[in-house]
């Protein structure tokens, strides 16, 4: 996979936001947030407009990655999809409106939904100068899921963890019958955001679903414990990132879990990489999850072609034929 950045446009935004505001509160409402995520805690912590601006400084460039990944994935398996409609569950700031509206030049109507008021607005700042995302669409009431319209694609990123463990399966629910077309739902790249993503994606196929990505199949996940799905996106951080996290490297590792479910079964599904592949003199081996389970894949030097297109296979690709 490549490293995506957060567009220019939502770059400058957030930026031009942070300008001015003093750098120890956001450090400090930054860590507090932090810690909440990590403890399982939920979006009520970010209650003011510098929270929001601290979760957004260093949340969205992750967030951003990881939803461009997922969605890239889809459209190397149904590259003709063309949504016209988002509903984007759980929305926060709008990081996942935007990385589907960079994907998706058809999307035209976008709707986001978030009880999170400080987030909320938030999203709405951010959206104004876009060309699309200006007319965005803005709920927060409990109620807003179950009336909101139908869409091509419904998203809900790193928001299933903030549901309760015996709500989860309505909620899923409530999610596919919102799905005109293709749901995406990323978690974080744990083990515990992996189990709620295959718990989800075993109930919905059960449903009628279909798996178009990363899985090249319909069928239980061929891994075990202590294994787990994972896949991880390099991205720069931002200048004030660096400076508020006192980070010393000038990119994070974003780890995530992720399954992409559509009505109709795809056109054509692909194996795989679910490791970094092991690049050596003699051979390449590489980790696939395939349509017959978990296979180890090598690839000798001495089939040149071959050997120099694998060199190329990195964690989280789709291999085509």
């Amino acid at each position: 996979m490549s490293a995506p950045e957060l567009s220019a446009d939502l770059r400058s935004s957030l930026e031009a936001k942070l300008h001015g505001l003093a750098r120890d509160e956001i450090a400090t409402r930054a860590a507090q947030i932090s810690k909440t995520n990590r403890d399982g805690g939920n979006s009520r912590v970010i209650a003011t407009q510098t929270d929001a601006l601290a979760y957004a400084l260093v949340r969205m460039p992750a967030t951003y990655a990881a939803v461009v990944a997922s969605l890239g994935a889809l459209v190397e398996l149904k590259p003709d999809f063309a949504p016209d409609s988002l509903l984007d569950v759980g929305a926060g700031p709008g990081t996942a409106s935007w990385a589907a509206a960079e994907t998706f030049s058809s999307l035209q109507r976008f709707t986001l939904l978030d009880i999170n008021a400080a987030l909320q607005t938030l999203a709405l700042e951010f959206g104004r100068d876009h060309p699309r995302l200006a007319a965005m669409t803005c709920r927060r009431d409990i109620h807003a899921l179950d009336e909101a319209e139908p869409a091509d694609l419904v998203i809900a990123s790193y928001l299933i963890g903030e549901v309760g463990k015996a709500e989860r399966r309505t909620f899923a629910e409530r999610l596919w019958a919102k799905t005109r077309d293709t749901l995406l739902v990323v978690e974080p790249g744990t083990p515990a955001g992996y189990a709620r993503v295959i718990e989800l994606r075993a109930q919905l196929i059960a449903d009628g679903a279909h798996v178009a990505a990363p899985c090249p199949h319909d069928g239980q996940c061929p891994l075990s414990a202590p294994d787990w799905c994972h896949f991880a996106q390099r991205l720069p951080r931002l200048r004030a990132h660096i400076q508020i996290k006192g980070a010393e490297l000038p990119f994070e590792d974003e780890k995530f879990s992720y399954v992409v479910l559509t009505r109709e079964p795809p056109l054509k599904r692909s194996p795989r990489v679910l490791a970094p592949p092991v690049v050596g003199k003699v051979e390449v081996s590489a980790k696939l999850c395939t349509a017959n389970g978990v296979e180890v894949t090598k690839v000798a030097r001495r089939d040149k072609a071959a050997y120099a297109k694998a060199r190329r296979w990195r964690w989280g690709d789709g291999l085509s034929d």
